[in-house]
């Protein structure tokens, strides 16, 4: 169907009975992508894509082109002489979208079965491209862990999504919850969320958090709070971020949410558009967007809305669905963001002050339902992704490393992945993505990826729970599977 055949017509004219009755531009399809392969593609192409009559679509081998456009041109307009006609009268623009996403998904899952990635622990070291290292286990005993921070004193700090503030002193979890953390909304995907600590907490002592803030009639919406730790408690509470109670979304999901400091008295914050998707555009509402306060909660004059009526003054950008990364890079300083799309198109973005980056107008990805969303992921006027992971990997935290233990790591961005239980290493290089690599697979989804003080790196997994470094090593197995250098 989609590529040169290597069959005679015959194979074309199985499909051909649908375009007797579609003559005109159909509408979005409402079936699963799947079912759509099914009854118009399988037949050529083999019911898993491995080919049949036609050519396999999953063996990377593509004579018109191997990108998404190349992919949905043969679709859309057929290669008639090879006997694969034309589509555009029987599939949508969204349909024929959804069909590249998935034969990207079935794709790579063939890669997936057919390479060996490294799995690391304790007692089994492993070779990475450019360090060995084993993955040691600092904590157990945690119940879903969220967010890592680090104390100047070498205690750690563990967010637990059903609302507990913990503490991890010389390895060792303690026993009691700090008390006195604000009251979470832990449904869903709510809960206690990130926990940072202030780049001069030497001095100040100011702990931030972020949650989602129970409202009126099963609502809640993500705020953020300081305080300070005396005696076991949570103390000196102080609000900086709460939405009006008005704009509180009764949905389970996408809450955000991550905190970076960026040195010059700003804190930047994430939070997830609530299952909303048109929230993300609206300047009036808080949720699918990056904002930035200053430390104390204040909002600073230069802020992109400040001053636009019905713009909330705290946003930094918007369009953007469910932001569970925030990192700034160590050398430009620029401000770097992963969001979950939805089924295919979770991102990385580079995050300028007023940008619109497109959720839900543009996307690289489909319902989950396997139903086509959009045939859209550019626009005029909405920023590209730097890098996309299409089919998703549920990317999660990020952070750049800055440690000394793993020099041929520094200033690399290493993300972590919930669904594909993985940890990449991003390089970047002039603001592009010029190579990652699979460090790990499959020891659990990862939750938090920490650059640390005493420069390891730090990862929080959540089943089985617990919070792991990565610790040099002299030696050892053969390199771990590498992912696809970024594409456009």
């Amino acid at each position: 169907m989609f590529n040169t055949f290597r069959a005679p017509l015959t194979c074309g004219l199985l499909v051909f009975a649908p375009l007797a009755w579609a003559q005109s531009s159909p509408q979005p399809s409402r079936r699963d992508v799947a079912d759509v392969y099914a009854s118009l593609c399988a037949n050529c192409h083999g019911p898993k894509l491995e080919g049949a009559l036609g050519p396999s679509l999953v063996d990377d081998t593509w004579k018109s082109g191997a990108d998404d456009e190349s992919i949905a041109r043969s679709i859309r307009e057929g290669q008639l002489p090879a006997g694969m006609p034309a589509f555009s009268a029987a599939l949508s623009p969204q349909d024929i979208r959804a069909l590249v996403i998935y034969i990207r998904e079935q794709g790579a899952e063939r890669r997936s079965k057919g390479t060996a990635f490294a799995k690391p622990a304790a007692d089994k070291a492993v070779r990475s491209e450019l360090h060995a290292f084993k993955l040691e286990t600092v904590t157990e005993g945690l119940d879903t862990p969220w967010s890592v921070a680090f104390l100047p004193d070498g205690r750690m700090l563990v967010t637990e999504k059903e609302g507990r503030l913990r503490v991890v002193e010389k390895g060792r979890l303690l026993p009691e919850p700090i008390r006195g953390t604000p009251a979470v909304w832990s449904k869903g995907q709510g809960g206690l969320l990130d926990v940072a600590v202030h780049p001069d907490y030497a001095k100040n002592g100011w702990i931030y958090l972020s949650y989602s803030d129970p409202g009126a009639n099963g609502s809640a919406m993500t705020a953020i709070v300081r305080g300070k730790l005396r005696e076991g408690r949570f103390v000196e509470q102080q609000t900086l971020f709460r939405a009006p109670p008005g704009l509180y979304r009764n949905a389970g999901v996408h809450f955000g949410s991550r905190f970076v400091f960026d040195g010059k008295g700003h804190l930047f914050f994430s939070i997830g558009e609530r299952g909303h998707k048109e929230d993300a555009q609206d300047l009036s509402r808080p949720n699918g967007k990056v904002h930035r306060i200053h430390e104390d909660g204040s909002i600073p004059k230069d802020n992109p809305f400040v001053g636009r009526k019905g713009a909330l003054p705290s946003i930094w950008s918007y369009g953007n669905r469910n932001p569970q990364g925030l990192a700034q890079h160590p050398v430009t300083g620029e401000l770097w963001e992963t969001e979950h799309g939805p089924r295919g198109g979770d991102e990385l973005n580079r995050i300028e002050p007023g940008r619109n980056y497109g959720w839900p107008v543009i996307t690289y990805g489909m319902n989950y339902d396997g139903t086509p969303m959009t045939d859209r992921t550019a626009q005029e006027g909405m920023e590209q992704p730097v890098l996309h992971w299409t089919p998703s990997i549920a990317v999660c935290a990020a952070d750049f490393y800055t440690g000394s233990h793993f020099p041929q790591w520094k200033n690399d961005l290493f993300v972590g992945a919930l669904a594909q239980q993985e940890v990449r290493r991003l390089r970047i290089e002039g603001g592009k993505v010029v190579h990652q690599e699979v460090l790990f697979k499959d020891v659990g989804r990862v939750r938090d990826v920490v650059s640390s003080p005493d420069g390891y790196l730090y990862v929080a997994f959540n089943g089985p729970d617990r919070i792991a470094r990565l610790v040099p090593a002299p030696v050892v197995e053969p390199a771990s599977g590498k992912a696809p250098s970024a594409k456009p």
